[in-house]
């Protein structure tokens, strides 16, 4: 593990706030997620490419982009690794060294369409983390 990947791996424990010695690989995430088909990195699998400190092939896995974060994997887990937390983490780590603008809340009303559903606004607001 390189330097970089091990300021990223502890960047991502702090935002996802999750324990990824406590995966026993038992791959109920997995079974349970609907984008499984999507992923090059399973969700059963992330816990171990952390632990690891193989953060360029997650931040590289097309897996960070095509979850939906419906936290299936989440609920399926019988010890609490909570594996769409460590995916959302790896993706708030991949955004945050892309850089560029950020949007400001004080932005938002005026961007909302009134038909955006609010499963979807509510999802954005529990992934955010100041």
């Amino acid at each position: 593990m390189t330097l970089e990947e091990a300021k990223i791996r502890e960047e991502v424990l702090l935002i996802c706030g999750c324990d990824v010695s406590r995966c026993m690989k038992c791959g109920k995430c997995s079974a349970s997620c609907p984008a499984y088909d999507e992923f090059d990195i399973k969700p059963h699998q992330f816990a171990s490419y952390i632990a690891r400190g193989d953060m360029n092939a997650l931040m590289e896995s097309k897996t960070i982009w095509n979850c939906l974060g419906c936290f299936a994997c989440v609920e399926r887990c019988p010890r609490d690794v909570r594996p769409g937390k460590l995916i959302d983490g790896v993706r708030q780590a991949a955004v945050r060294r892309r850089g560029g603008t950020h949007l400001h809340p004080e932005d938002i009303p005026s961007r909302l369409d009134p038909d955006t559903p609010q499963q979807l606004l509510m999802s954005v607001l529990r992934r955010e983390r100041k």
